[in-house]
């Protein structure tokens, strides 16, 4: 590593989502560890700004999308007038509008995804690509960006950026009194990727029985207000509602307070994986082994296997990795049985979080 030399300049691109910024963070620490001292710029979206804004070592210059051309425009010219040319681009998003706004990023080197991950003209901004890796996660496929440039991730480290006010918050909203903490994010930003919210309190019902905690976390969206209201209506005992009460700097710190975290493919699976926090994760719409918590799938539910079966007539195995099957009833396929089995299964793996008795009603 210390043998390949380093550009004298770097920019990163990725707009969003929230769990594919916290994807970044570990190519971000291998960057720095490679080559101290790089400067970093990274183009990024407000709201993922807001959940890494603090990250050492790095420049965020934001991209409003509403700002359409004329804020690709404005970027553009802010770069050119600060940085003069990258000696490098990592173009690591292949929609029609990141791909856009990277032609007016200067750079001399423009490192792209390989052929079989590209889409939406991607090819056409770049000049450099990745290895084409099939079968792999969402954060090795990141992590990859390095190596055209003679790096190699080959460890994940993410080290978000918790301000100490964020972490006591947290503690600030219940006591800890030994009993261990099942927490739900109900609601992804992909509608099609969401779990009925009854069987959220069929498990919250199961949680609450061993003598667990349960708390419900998620963003200040009409949806996430009323799925929220809806398994507080259902479950059987009492729930700790935390919908709409945190920030994008407090949800990380909230999220390492919890045991396990119930969620479908969200922002923050992977925001808790990067925390250290153990997950439960809900697939049918997405693949597991693609875009699952990264460090630990142990206890994720996956049928989606059944539903490429239902829904594409073929198993897994034979669709393009990466296909999303979110069609309407597909998260049917998992059931409350699948996500209690998958509770237990962490309960035998961790049973210093079996649970305290439940308290009196």
């Amino acid at each position: 590593m210390t043998n390949v030399r380093a550009p004298a300049s770097l920019c990163l691109l990725r707009l969003s989502a929230l769990g594919d910024v916290t994807h970044v963070v570990p190519l971000v620490r291998t960057l720095q560890s490679g080559w101290p001292g790089l400067p970093l710029t990274w183009l990024i979206g407000r709201g993922e700004h807001r959940l890494l804004e603090g990250l050492e070592g790095v420049r965020f210059v934001e991209y409003d999308k509403k700002s359409g051309l004329r804020g690709m425009r404005a970027v553009g010219s802010a770069l050119r007038r600060e940085h003069g040319r990258f000696d490098v681009l990592l173009q690591m998003q292949v929609a029609a509008r990141a791909n856009l706004l990277s032609a007016f990023v200067p750079a001399r080197t423009r490192v792209g995804y390989d052929r079989s991950r590209s889409k939406d003209g991607h090819g056409l901004f770049i000049n450099t690509r990745i290895p084409d890796r099939p079968g792999i996660h969402v954060l090795d496929a990141i992590g990859s960006f390095c190596e055209p440039l003679g790096l190699r991730q080959d460890s994940v480290r993410w080290d978000l950026p918790v301000p100490a006010e964020a972490h006591e918050w947290a503690r600030a909203q219940w006591e800890d009194d030994g009993r261990a903490v099942l927490m739900i994010s109900p609601c992804s930003s992909h509608v099609l990727r969401n779990w009925p919210a009854e069987r959220f309190a069929a498990l919250a019902s199961h949680a609450l029985r061993q003598g667990w905690r349960v708390v419900l976390c998620g963003g200040r969206s009409e949806l996430e207000r009323n799925t929220a209201d809806a398994i507080v209506a259902s479950v059987e005992g009492p729930v700790l509602d935390l919908v709409g009460k945190d920030t994008l700097k407090q949800l990380p710190a909230l999220l390492a307070r919890a045991s396990l975290l119930a969620t479908p493919d969200s922002g923050p699976m992977h925001i808790a994986n990067a925390m250290g926090t153990k997950v439960l994760g809900l697939h049918a719409a997405t693949n597991p082994a693609r875009s699952g918590p990264y460090s630990d799938r142990r206890y994720c539910v996956d049928r989606y296997d059944d539903a490429a079966r239902r829904y594409l007539g073929k198993p897994a195995a034979e669709l393009r990795w990466g296909t999303r099957i979110e069609r309407e009833g597909v998260m049917d396929l998992v059931t409350a049985e699948d996500a209690i089995a998958a509770f237990e299964r962490y309960r035998s793996d961790f049973p210093a979080a079996a649970g305290a008795p439940a308290p009196p009603r």
